[in-house]
C-alpha cells in the first residue's frame, strides 16, 4: 500500500456485508467497484466482486424441513491494477488499494419440503487508498477508513420439485439499508457500501450424486441481481454469478465428516450508468475463478472454508482486482 506526508485515516461507523450461500446469495457482484476522487482529475475504479461469494457453497443447500443460521466472513484485498485481459501498471490508477472483510449473520428456514425463506444482514469493514490529485503532481494519497451496515437481503426459496429437494428457486429482494453517503469528499458512489438501489434477486440451484455411492457429487448455482429502483442518478450494473463443483463424501472420522471440494465460479457485471456513475468506462467485468475448499460437519454444527483464485479476467477500462479471496462460514442447522 502506498504513503505519503499527506496519507489520512478517515474513520467512520460501520456496516454489514453478507453472502448467501445458497444459489440465493448470489448476491451477485453487487460489486461496487471501488472508485475513489475528490479532486477534477478522473477516477478510476476498483471491482469489489463482493457478490462472488453468494454463490458456490453447496454445504448450506438445504436437505431438509427446519432451520440453519450462519455466520459468515469473506476476505479480499485488491491490489493489482488490471485492463481488459492483463495486469496494468499501477501508475495507470489513481486507486492504490482496497481491502474488505464482509461479516454476515444470516437465517434460513424451511417451513416444509416446498417452501422456505432466507434472512442475511451484512456488514462491511472498508479500507481505501486512492491519489485524490492523480493525473497531476504531487500525488496527494489518502485512506478512507469506514464500517456500516450493508443492504439487507430477503429471499424466498421453493424446494418442491423432487422429494430429495435436489433442485431449487431463489427469488428476493436487496434493500437500499447500507449507507452511500461515507466519505463524500473521497468515496464515490460506486465505491460506497450500500449501492442505494432495490434490486430483483433470481436464482437457482441444482445438486445430484456422481455415483451410485454418493461418495461423489456434484452441484451447481446461478444468481441474478437486476437494480430496479434507484437513488440520486446512480444505477449499479446487473450481476450474474455462476458455479458449479465437485464434492468427495468419503472421510469420516468417528461423528466427524470432512468434505473437500473444487469449483469454477463465473462472474459478469454490466457497466454502472447515471449522472453520478464516476466513470462508467472504468466499470463492468467477466472473470473466472478456481476454489477449492472444504467442509466440516459434526452432529448439527458445520463449518466451510474455501479460497477463489481468478484464472481470466477481462476488465473494462482501470481497476484492481485481488489475487485471492476467502470465504468462510460457520453454521448450526436445527
Amino acid at each position: 500500500m502506498s504513503s505519503s506526508s499527506d496519507l489520512r485515516d478517515i474513520t467512520s461507523v460501520r456496516r454489514l456485508g453478507v453472502t448467501l450461500p445458497f444459489g440465493i446469495t448470489s448476491c451477485i457482484l453487487s460489486a461496487a467497484a471501488f472508485v475513489l476522487g475528490m479532486s477534477p482529475q478522473p477516477s478510476l475504479a476498483c471491482a469489489c466482486g463482493c457478490d462472488v461469494f453468494a454463490v458456490g457453497t453447496a454445504s448450506m443447500l438445504p436437505t431438509s424441513a427446519g432451520g440453519t443460521a450462519y455466520l459468515e466472513l469473506d476476505y479480499q484485498d485488491q491490489t493489482i491494477n488490471w485492463h481488459n485481459t492483463g495486469r496494468a501498471p499501477a501508475s495507470d490508477n489513481g486507486d492504490k488499494n482496497l481491502e474488505t472483510y464482509f461479516y454476515t449473520a444470516g437465517l434460513q428456514y424451511l417451513f416444509n419440503r416446498s417452501w422456505g425463506v432466507n434472512l442475511e444482514i451484512p456488514y462491511w469493514d472498508r479500507r481505501f487508498t486512492t491519489d485524490t490529485n492523480f493525473g497531476s503532481s504531487p500525488p496527494n494519497l489518502q485512506t478512507a477508513h469506514w464500517s456500516d451496515l450493508g443492504d439487507i437481503r430477503v429471499q424466498g426459496l421453493y424446494t418442491g420439485f423432487s422429494e430429495d429437494l435436489s433442485t431449487g428457486l431463489t427469488f428476493g429482494v436487496k434493500l437500499p439499508t447500507g449507507s452511500y453517503q461515507e466519505q463524500p469528499n473521497i468515496v464515490d458512489r460506486d465505491s460506497q457500501i450500500g449501492s442505494g438501489s432495490t434490486d430483483l434477486l433470481l436464482g437457482g440451484y441444482h445438486r445430484a450424486a456422481l455415483t451410485s455411492d454418493n461418495i461423489w457429487s456434484w452441484y451447481a448455482q446461478t444468481l441474478l441481481d437486476q437494480p430496479v429502483f434507484t437513488q440520486e442518478g446512480y444505477r449499479p450494473g446487473t450481476e450474474i454469478d455462476t458455479a458449479g463443483g465437485i464434492t468427495y463424501n468419503g472421510f469420516m472420522f468417528g461423528n466427524l465428516m470432512v468434505t473437500p471440494l473444487a469449483q469454477a465460479i463465473f462472474s459478469e457485471r454490466t457497466r454502472d450508468s447515471g449522472p453520478n456513475s464516476a466513470q462508467p468506462v472504468a466499470s463492468g467485468y467477466q472473470r473466472l475463478l478456481l476454489s477449492p475448499g472444504v467442509e466440516a460437519d459434526i452432529y448439527q454444527f458445520s463449518t466451510y472454508l474455501d479460497f477463489e483464485f481468478p484464472v481470466w479476467q477481462r476488465f473494462r477500462g482501470d481497476q484492481l482486482t485481488a489475487p485471492w479471496l476467502m470465504k468462510f462460514i460457520v453454521a448450526y442447522h436445527f
